[in-house]
């Protein structure tokens, strides 16, 4: 158990080196780190997944605070997975917005037997307000993205913790009346995260609807 948590750990701060390295790598080795990152990132998940077993065969006196470090590993691993999905889905932007550029400006003009003008300052001012309308989605889509999936890793948390309270309170025998006000709370907090996803939902659409 030992063993293998150190290893995990181990792994785990591994990847939040190379996650550093992301952005100065070059265009043709950055695939390649992706990746290694995610080959890496799963056998942290698979790892976890061990880790979780052996938690629960471990004695009740110990049980609980080996399941606390085991969660946040699983914790840590999860945000290392955010960050290389964000990373990923700017860079593909970038490569989109550059390949978008170059058709433009590779593209050829015929002109017909009247005359014809080429408005090209205009078309590259539309071009640029389009890419920048472009980039500015991508952004907030991101964020958006980023902002739902840290609510439902809080949530995972909370209801982890909420289990662990309710097996801490049985070992310590505390009142109905307590275990009540216990799950009251959850219950908000549940409620809390739910509308707060829902408002970034409303407003991810109105910005969609009304800016694209």
């Amino acid at each position: 158990m030992e063993t293998l948590y150190h290893q995990t750990n181990k792994q785990i701060q591994e990847v939040q080196s190379l996650m550093g390295r992301l952005e100065n790598t070059d265009h043709q080795s950055v695939h390649l780190l992706e990746n290694d990152l995610q080959a890496r990132i799963d056998q942290i998940f698979s790892h976890l997944e061990r880790l979780e077993i052996l938690a629960s065969k471990e004695p009740p006196n110990r049980r609980q605070n080996v399941k606390l470090r085991v969660d946040q590993l699983k914790y840590d691993v999860q945000h290392l997975q955010t960050a290389l999905r964000n990373f990923q889905h700017r860079r593909y932007s970038r490569e989109t917005q550059d390949r978008e550029r170059e058709e433009l400006m590779s593209r050829t003009f015929t002109t017909n037997d009247a005359d014809t003008s080429i408005p090209i300052d205009e078309t590259l001012q539309l071009n640029s307000n389009l890419n920048n309308a472009h980039r500015g989605m991508d952004d907030l889509l991101g964020s958006g993205s980023s902002i739902l999936t840290g609510l439902r890793d809080q949530r995972d948390t909370l209801k982890g913790t909420h289990k662990k309270m309710l097996d801490v309170a049985n070992m310590l025998g505390l009142s109905n009346t307590v275990m009540r006000l216990i799950e009251k709370r959850a219950t908000q907090d549940k409620f809390v995260m739910i509308g707060g996803m829902l408002l970034t939902c409303v407003v991810m659409f109105l910005v969609v609807k009304y800016l694209g």
